[in-house]
């Protein structure tokens, strides 16, 4: 009987793992990644309208996943602040906060004033679209609305612009 038992588990096992694989290979395809054609998100942004990636079309655009709490990001924080003042002619800086409150974000920003667009991204979906996987991580989506550049970890001014002015 114990046989039995074991032989079970095992089956039962094996069509789990099946069932996890075939699953994740199916859903591959929602992700982008460096190459892919940039995903057209619509988030909220700090005045309660909401912006398209679609209004930055023919723009070199700057997507960086941030967070409040997140201590490499608030090191990251004046090098953004530097980069934008410096190159926001040039390239559009797009600050996305996945999972916080406007009002916590607001109150980051009396510290760290950014000249950037600031989204909301609660629930995490164009975060999965995008396969972020912690703050700060940063895109750089060329004028064609391809991502040709994918960023994990703190980037300074200076590796920003190196990284964005390719695709002027």
């Amino acid at each position: 009987m114990s046989r039995r038992v074991i032989n079970l588990l095992v089956l039962f096992l094996l069509i789990g793992m099946f069932s996890f694989f075939g699953y994740s290979l199916a859903s591959q395809g929602d992700n982008t990644d460096v190459g892919d054609q940039a995903y057209n998100f619509e988030l909220p942004n700090l005045d309660g309208t909401n912006t398209k990636l679609a209004d930055y079309k023919g723009e070199v655009v700057i997507l960086n996943y941030f967070a409040t709490w997140c201590k490499p990001c608030v090191d990251e924080a004046p090098e953004l602040e530097t980069f934008a003042r410096d190159n926001g002619d040039q390239f559009r800086l797009i600050m996305i906060n996945k999972g916080e409150t406007m009002d916590r974000v607001k109150k980051f920003l009396k510290e760290y004033d950014t000249p950037a667009v600031y989204l909301f991204d609660y629930n995490a979906k164009v975060a999965k679209k995008f396969n972020v996987t912690g703050q700060p991580e940063t895109f750089v989506i060329d004028r064609q609305g391809v991502i040709r550049e994918h960023y994990n970890g703190p980037v300074t001014a200076m590796q920003l612009y190196e990284m964005a002015k390719k695709y002027e």
